[in-house]
């Protein structure tokens, strides 16, 4: 039976799940991965690596090869004047927010944690930073 080996396209189908078992993605239809493409995250194209159609592996998946290290400099506090007359912000909001990255304006999206008598807390991590991922990929089939 032939084995994923490293110019291959395969088929697979998959779940990503959190440690707890909260599932964050799962592909309805079988998905077309190019090994090398990026078109999953590096490993789960790695325990590709030797399986056989019809196998299944579970892989977990460290945060700084997943979503990244949560970073706490990237928790920040705003005024809370600062929403006045545009919203009222509510924890657990994703915000998109003005940030000056080298000189130049762009839209960051943010997730409101807190909302105090006169700051409102905002998280500029992915979601999912910090986190285990635990993926359970099931190769279909290897294309042909």
């Amino acid at each position: 039976m032939p084995i994923v080996s490293l110019t291959d396209t395969v088929i697979i189908r998959y779940t990503a799940a959190l440690e707890n078992g909260e599932l964050i993605e799962k592909t309805d239809k079988p998905v077309t991965v190019s090994i090398g493409s990026g078109t999953v995250c590096p490993a789960v194209e790695a325990c590709l690596f030797g399986m056989e159609p019809g196998q299944t592996r579970v892989i977990r998946v460290q945060p700084e090869d997943a979503y990244g290290l949560h970073l706490p400099e990237l928790v920040q506090d705003i005024p809370l004047a600062a929403f006045q007359g545009k919203l009222v912000p509510q924890s657990g909001m994703i915000l998109s927010l003005n940030v000056q990255r080298e000189g130049q304006n762009c839209q960051v999206p943010a997730t409101v944690t807190a909302v105090r008598n006169d700051t409102v807390t905002v998280d500029y991590n992915h979601p999912l930073a910090g986190q285990i991922i635990v993926y359970t990929v099931n190769l279909v089939s290897i294309a042909e």
